[in-house]
């Protein structure tokens, strides 16, 4: 049974009041790992890219070094995407899809569902789920739930929507 199939965005409403955020703090000399999706995965992280929007919950792109077709930024410091990263054990946890874990979240935006799962530092990443690529957000941290986790999501579903479609992501 797919669990994030069918949750409504009302289970993400409760953690998006905390403030949301992901990965270091990203300056123009933050690096940002690239993904290494296979060729099927590389294919549709490629088209991602190329319908991601200039400007995102009012920030301009400011991609991360290195460079790369599967890694986007918006901000500084950025809201990061990447595209063609692995699956997060949390997606397979049980207790994900009972909601019995307080760190991870499985919820739906705009069609697209997204695994929120809170990090050791106290910050969050999304990561969409039933697409045949995982695509990761990170929002950096001091950018509240509502001013920028919702808006964002908003934002990227129709180009997720787009150029990801719904499937059953690589197992890697």
């Amino acid at each position: 049974m797919d669990i994030f199939r069918h949750r409504p965005l009302g289970l993400l409403a409760p953690a998006l009041l905390i403030a949301v955020a992901g990965c270091s703090s990203a300056d123009d000399s933050a690096a940002v790992a690239v993904p290494s999706p296979d060729a099927k995965t590389a294919k549709v992280c490629r088209a991602l890219h190329r319908v991601l929007p200039r400007t995102l919950d009012g920030h301009g792109r400011n991609d991360p070094e290195p460079r790369s077709a599967y890694t986007a930024g918006w901000g500084n410091p950025a809201i990061i995407l990447r595209c063609g990263v692995v699956r997060p054990p949390k997606m397979i946890d049980p207790k994900v899809a009972q909601g019995d874990d307080p760190d991870a979240i499985a919820g739906g935006v705009n069609g697209v569902d997204w695994l929120m799962e809170k990090q050791g530092d106290g910050t969050w990443r999304f990561t969409t789920a039933s697409r045949v690529a995982y695509v990761q957000v990170s929002l950096p941290k001091g950018m509240s739930a509502q001013e920028a986790g919702t808006t964002v999501l908003t934002q990227l579903a129709a180009p997720v929507k787009k150029a990801i479609p719904g499937g059953i992501a690589s197992m890697r």
